[in-house]
């Protein structure tokens, strides 16, 4: 029998209308004359969606009784019973009730698949196995219904059912996803413009790569090499050279014109990991890729042309960027194509760019005869050609015959080949000479004669010096990169040693200067800045040396010991430039702990000045007058006149007294020695005292309390003064015939106090400023206090523990969040001591 197919629509989160989708187009094919049937639909009360089933035929669902309550879950035996052309099962990772035939939903769905029965089903990015613990990063909510990856993957089609972030917020505010009751804590934490963008780009990017795979398999299912270029990918190959920046710089710009290329950078290098030419540049040049949005890569092998193909073609790349050879034309006649030529020759159809570059066809140099080697290796080289010559001459003279000329030579040869081993070049060449001689001179007739008017052997000897010149390369090589690899080590080792101290707490200076010590064995070392020793490790003795190393312009370390060679003046270098950073640092750091208290005091002293200039005048003015009016023996006031001006006088005294105490209570925020007792309490708890504070009833807000709260974790006096300074605050900006909305929620160990009116609102970028103290956003009326509500709000909820928030009102308006944490859950992770203030014992005991 035939399996079934499988259809699956993905969502970025709920409420996109996948259900909706898969109900139109189970309608649709209806209508073609499918044989389609509805085994299981969640509608979840949502009108659009109910709508959608009417028309199509529902399979009834099985009952299944669980601890004395009944479940209904999809009725598989029904379906198979039916047999339709298509099924249509709504939310694939959905967990069945115990005491069905199957623990998960998508296991029914194989079920019917393997029937030969087609599916169209519906799944969301956060049920992805693979995906589910980057969800809960972006979320913070775990998701315990998963599917596995291989089921999703195994399906025929899967299509993205895709709604813009604004859109799907504003589908949720009019009511269309959750019922009205839990709107405001769908939008304040799963449905966050943030989250909604992130799960969108995670759903279209997890498409892609099953895009891509499938491409791949069907590739290579039918045999295919050759790109295909459905997607530009640009490869730019790095050698570490000074042309890196160049050739990506061209590559991401070939990218870009190909209308959202991928940009990729690769760099060979050898089996054992030596061939880089410049690690410093690579390193920066792999800085370079990230931030022009690229990947970098690192691959092995000891054929880069090979290599760098065998990449491109792994990726599917469309077009391979090379730099010009650095080799001058001699040396590239003398050792023959080089790795663009190859590559090209070897790309087969995918484009490559060469590009051109300062440092191409670099000027041509001699290579060092010095070597590699130690003076000592090439003393004992000198010592064995002298000692081994004479020997092997002695030896072979008492087995002297006209047969054994050839064995004589190899003898020779050898004797060379072990000399050049162990000293190089130049004993090599040495003993070789030495040895034409000596075999001329005893094995070649005429005997005991240096004879060399037969070509034959003057080629011998060139053959000789030949061979000694190219073993005594190869040991040089090999010396050499022994040397630099031990060279590397040791100085990462150094690097992480440094790194590693100031890790552990010692101070950046001080470690780095003991650390130098110790890694080029001086006796001493001292930093001075500005004429003063700051650090200094170890006692430098009178015979010892002494150098100086600029470190910036304000510092100089002093080195005593023995002279640094050339190559550990590089990575001295290196740690000069991070001692100078360091010593950067810390004035910036005390630049900042100067200056910053200055500011802020400054800024707070002038914001004073100008609330004692205008915002107490008017009170106290008002109030002076009132009592001088009511004083005054020159006036007869009738008994009503009287008491207008004492309530008068009476009201301006008040206000005074309320602007005083938010400039103490601000003073106390900015000063940090807020009291705070913080102790568990329910959201009624301050809410209603607020209303009594502010003179207003439940009838004068919209209140939505969430059922079942937990307590929260705060002080009950800061709370409220909290929740009346925002409530005030949303009621002046409420248009006329608007009620604030007050609700509450919890989510996440939090719990959420949301304030929200229908007012003007505040644009995002200006919502830190209302938070400043003194601050009204360019109200200058002077009669609505002096700004400096919601920053006493803000700092006496973050006194608590907890953090306050401006957001926008589905529908227009402000709305203001306080989340503090739950009772709890804050017990339980210990951070009740670690509040200003907070009592441990105020939290209840479970």
């Amino acid at each position: 029998m035939k399996r079934g197919r499988l259809r699956v629509l993905l969502g970025a989160a709920p409420g996109v209308g996948k259900t909706y989708t898969m109900l139109e187009e189970g309608g649709r094919l209806r209508d073609e004359g499918t044989d389609v049937v509805v085994a299981v639909v969640e509608t979840h009360g949502r009108a659009a969606t109910t709508a959608m089933t009417e028309g199509l035929e529902i399979v009834p669902r099985a009952v299944v009784t669980h601890r004395g309550v009944e479940l209904t879950e999809m009725d598989v035996d029904a379906v198979l019973a039916r047999r339709p052309d298509l099924a249509l099962v709504d939310e694939l990772a959905h967990t069945n009730a115990p005491g069905t035939a199957h623990e998960k939903r998508w296991q029914d769905v194989q079920t019917i698949l393997d029937a030969g029965i087609d599916v169209i089903s519906t799944v969301n990015i956060q049920h992805i196995e693979s995906l589910n613990d980057v969800v809960q990063k972006i979320t913070g909510a775990p998701q315990r219904e998963t599917i596995p990856d291989h089921v999703l993957r195994s399906a025929e089609q899967i299509e993205v059912v895709d709604l813009a972030p604004e859109a799907l917020r504003d589908r949720l505010a009019g009511g269309r996803v959750y019922p009205a009751e839990r709107i405001d804590a769908a939008l304040s934490n799963y449905f966050r413009l943030g989250n909604l963008t992130a799960l969108r780009e995670l759903a279209l990017l997890w498409l892609a790569d099953e895009v891509d795979s499938a491409l791949k398999v069907y590739r290579t299912d039918h045999g295919i090499d050759s790109a295909w270029e459905a997607r530009e990918r640009v490869v730019v190959t790095l050698t570490g050279g000074p042309e890196g920046e160049t050739l990506l710089r061209r590559g991401a710009r070939i990218a870009a014109r190909s209308g959202g290329g991928e940009l990729l950078a690769v760099h060979v290098t050898s089996q054992d990991g030596l061939r880089v030419a410049r690690p410093e540049a690579l390193a920066q040049q792999r800085a370079l890729v990230e931030k022009l949005g690229g990947s970098f890569h690192q691959v092995v092998g000891s054929d880069v042309p090979r290599a760098l193909v065998d990449f491109a073609r792994s990726v599917d790349a469309t077009q391979l960027v090379i730099g010009v050879s650095r080799r001058s034309r001699l040396v590239a006649a003398l050792t023959g194509p080089g790795i663009g030529s190859t590559v090209t020759r070897e790309a087969g159809s995918i484009d490559v760019h060469i590009v051109n570059h300062e440092a191409a066809g670099g000027r041509f140099s001699l290579p060092r005869l010095g070597g590699a080697l130690t003076m000592k290796r090439r003393i004992a080289g000198f010592v064995l050609a002298l000692v081994g010559g004479p020997l092997v001459t002695l030896a072979l003279t008492a087995l002297r015959s006209e047969e054994t000329i050839t064995s004589d030579v190899l003898s020779y040869q050898l004797l060379v080949i072990i000399v050049a081993l162990v000293g190089g070049i130049w004993p090599a060449l040495f003993a070789a000479l030495l040895s034409g001689l000596t075999l001329d001179f005893f094995f070649v007739a005429p005997l005991y004669t240096v004879t060399i008017a037969d070509p034959l052997h003057l080629f011998a000897l060139g053959l000789y010096l030949v061979n000694a010149v190219l073993v005594s390369y190869v040991v040089d090589q090999a010396a050499r990169r022994s040397r630099t690899a031990r060279r590397a080590a040791a100085e990462s080792e150094l690097l992480a040693t440094v790194s590693g101290s100031v890790l552990r707490g010692e101070g950046a200076l001080q470690a780095l200067v003991s650390r130098t010590r110790e890694a080029f064995g001086l006796t001493g070392v001292r930093l001075v800045v500005d004429g003063t020793t700051t650090h200094k490790d170890g006692e430098p003795t009178p015979d010892d040396t002494a150098t100086a190393v600029p470190v910036g312009e304000r510092a100089v370390l002093e080195l005593h010991g023995a002279d640094l060679a050339a190559s550990e003046r590089r990575l001295l270098t290196v740690i000069a430039t991070q001692i100078e950073a360091a010593i950067e640092h810390g004035y910036l750091l005390q630049t900042a702990r100067e200056v910053g208290p200055l500011t802020k005091t400054d800024r707070m002293r002038s914001a004073l000045l100008s609330a004692l200039s205008h915002d107490l005048r008017r009170p106290l003015a008002a109030a002076t007058a009132a009592v001088s009016g009511v004083r005054s023996p020159d006036i007869r006031w009738s008994d009503a006149d009287r008491e207008e001006l004492l309530a008068t006088a009476e009201e301006s005294l008040a206000t005074l007294a309320s602007l005083i105490t938010d400039l103490l209570d601000v003073s106390r925020v900015e000063a940090g020695v807020l009291a705070v007792a913080v102790t568990a309490i329910d959201a009624e708890d301050v809410i209603l005292p607020a209303f009594d504070e502010l003179g207003i009833g439940p009838a004068d807000v919209a209140l939505h309390l969430g059922a079942d709260l937990p307590p929260m974790l705060a002080d009950p006096g800061l709370l409220t003064r909290v929740v009346v300074n925002l409530l005030d605050n949303a009621r002046r900006y409420a248009p006329p015939g608007t009620r604030v909305r007050i609700s509450t929620s919890a989510f996440g160990g939090i719990v959420e106090i949301r304030i929200a009116d229908h007012g003007p609102g505040v644009a995002p970028e200006r919502r830190d400023e209302i938070f400043a103290a003194f601050q009204r956003l360019g109200d200058t009326d002077n009669l609505t206090g002096l700004g400096l509500g919601l920053a006493i709000a803000k700092g006496f909820t973050e006194g608590m523990g907890g953090t306050l928030e401006a957001e926008d009102t589905p529908g227009g308006g402000l709305t203001m969040v306080v989340a503090l944490p739950m009772a709890e859950v804050a017990k339980a992770e210990g951070r009740v001591a670690d509040m200003p203030g907070a009592d441990a014992r105020a939290v209840p005991r479970s």
